[in-house]
């Protein structure tokens, strides 16, 4: 039998051990902007508000993406995936969305053992 999750049309993330799930952030372009991680709060802050809330694992603390450097990520659609571990959030970035600068957090390749920015 499979889970309610993988074909029923009730919202029921399932969260790790430690209470989080895996978000994928991509403009509306389909370019992987960056990936960080929800609990439930993050979640519920993020449909409340419009704009991209995450649980920082490093700080310990819930996080709204640009609430120090403006740059936001408006969320224009959240879709999750078939068994509900994983998010996609589609969004309009007001800015950089690594704290880089750089556009993507993923603008490096993996060649051998080193790394090649990519353009």
């Amino acid at each position: 039998m499979t889970d309610h999750r993988d074909t029923g049309l009730v919202l029921d993330p399932r969260y790790d051990a430690a209470g989080l799930i895996t978000a994928v952030v991509t403009d509306r372009a389909g370019q992987l902007l960056m990936v960080a991680h929800m609990n439930a709060e993050a979640l519920a802050a993020t449909r409340a508000s419009g704009l991209a809330t995450f649980f920082s694992r490093s700080r310990g603390r819930l996080w709204c993406k640009g609430e120090t450097s403006g740059n936001v990520l408006r969320v224009v659609e959240l879709r999750i995936d078939c068994d509900q571990d994983a998010l996609w959030l589609i969004a309009d970035a007001a800015g950089p969305a690594c704290h880089t600068g750089a556009t993507s957090c993923f603008f490096r390749r993996i060649e051998g053992d080193r790394l090649t920015p990519v353009a």
